[in-house]
């Protein structure tokens, strides 16, 4: 056994140790649950610890610890834990019932204001996930074009049934698709080539969220703006993690225009929700006064607590202000870590972009799915345990999503831990002389 294994067996030891009620916990949720779980992201080894609360960006696991949260839960916990005024919109929501199945007074609202930060979302409609969002996507790209294919590429992440992070899930919908090389200009332009009569749809993050937090390339996006309007495909961005990037999402910021835009995690104010929308003739396929639409069904499609709460979220709380200062925060974050890394000659980095931010157990740099790969797995869950014993909270793989509720206080207060623990850990990595 090598050092940094006696490291990671000694840091899972303590772990198990101080956590003997989420280790009774997920013994008794595993006699019903496939192995305690029903989030597959959620898992991690030994067990993952059981939250009894949580307010403002804290949680505490039923042993008593507490935790700052920087994982905000993949990005849909933009608001906090307990943010006033998503919490007095959904008490008074309740108090005018919970389930209408009808048309309500905040749908309208909030397409409105969805279609108003978003440009190129001339037309909108809700689902109850991301997940649904894209699948919906892919549908209304097939009926609009006639095709079937989709151009996705490695190390993408659209949902639970469109996963390709490590090339196509065996669990995906089975559409028939094309993979492609992210960042890859030429693989890109070879394969539109190839395939090109064929595509629906290009569905793309501008920046790999579960991928390993990486930017898409101007260069790379513009051009598959361009081969999908030369070969009559559907430019598709998957906003669901970036929107929260700038009011207008990344594709402002790369002033790109897609044809869909889907959404998800943050927009429904914390609560269960997916949007996916863009030009207006696509959209019409789906309009119920045509007297030919598409279905789209789904009961919670509406939820009245969801579309309360993203209403107000983004009305009375996710200013551009308070948005830029978020997004401030994150790169304030990612430039401190990346000083502490090259300071320490330790073997990570950090990626993303804004309030988004990737942690790697590599010394870089990251820009494609194989940089990212190539990270030392038991130094990253070394990293994770190291962290969660001294009261920080973040993904297993190193994921960062801020809420509103981090302080620069709390950026930096995280910064000088890693930095301690850098020293501590040093010997690991550093090479005798």
């Amino acid at each position: 056994m090598d050092a940094l294994d006696q490291a990671l067996d000694e840091a899972r030891a303590r772990y198990v140790e101080a956590r003997p009620r989420s280790a009774a916990a997920q013994a008794e949720a595993a006699r019903w649950l496939p192995g305690g779980n029903t989030r597959t992201v959620l898992w991690f080894d030994p067990f993952p610890f059981r939250a009894a609360r949580a307010w403002d960006c804290y949680l505490e696991d039923v042993d008593g610890h507490v935790y700052v949260d920087l994982l905000g839960e993949y990005t849909a916990g933009l608001f906090g834990h307990s943010d006033p005024v998503i919490r007095e919109t959904v008490t008074a929501t309740l108090a005018d019932g919970i389930s209408f199945g009808a048309h309500n007074t905040h749908e309208a609202g909030l397409a409105a204001e969805v279609c108003r930060r978003f440009a190129s979302m001339e037309r909108v409609r809700f689902t109850n996930s991301g997940t649904e969002a894209n699948l919906m996507a892919v549908a209304a790209a097939r009926a609009a074009t006639g095709r079937e294919a989709l151009l996705v590429f490695d190390g993408a992440y659209h949902g639970g049934l469109l996963s390709f992070a490590h090339g196509p899930s065996p669990v995906n919908a089975p559409y028939p698709v094309v993979l492609g090389t992210y960042n890859d200009v030429e693989d890109v332009e070879r394969l539109f080539a190839e395939h090109g009569d064929r595509l629906a749809a290009v569905l793309v993050e501008p920046m790999l969220g579960s991928g390993g937090c990486i930017p898409g390339d101007p260069v790379f996006l513009q051009r598959l703006r361009d081969l999908a309007d030369a070969h009559g495909a559907l430019l598709v961005f998957d906003e669901v993690m970036t929107s929260r990037l700038s009011p207008g999402g990344l594709q402002a910021l790369l002033g790109i225009r897609p044809d869909l835009t889907t959404l998800g995690k943050y927009v429904g104010g914390g609560m269960s929700f997916g949007a996916f929308g863009g030009r207006a003739d696509v959209m019409a396929l789906f309009d119920p006064t045509s007297g030919h639409a598409l279905p789209h069904a789904g009961t919670f499609n509406n939820n009245v607590l969801s579309m309360a709460a993203g209403l107000a979220g983004l009305t009375r709380v996710l200013t551009p202000d308070v948005q830029q200062a978020l997004n401030d925060r994150g790169d304030r974050l990612r430039t401190g870590l990346e000083q502490v890394f090259r300071a320490a000659g330790a073997p990570f980095c950090a990626t993303g972009c804004g309030s988004i931010v990737g942690v790697h157990a590599t010394a870089g740099p990251v820009r494609t799915v194989a940089d990212a790969g190539a990270a030392d797995d038991r130094l990253a869950e070394l990293f994770f345990l190291d962290l969660l014993e001294r009261g920080w909270y973040l993904a297993r793989r190193g994921f960062v999503a801020l809420s509103l509720r981090v302080t620069d206080a709390h950026v930096d207060d995280v910064v000088a831990t890693v930095a301690r623990l850098l020293t501590e850990r040093a010997p690991l990595w550093e090479q005798p002389a």
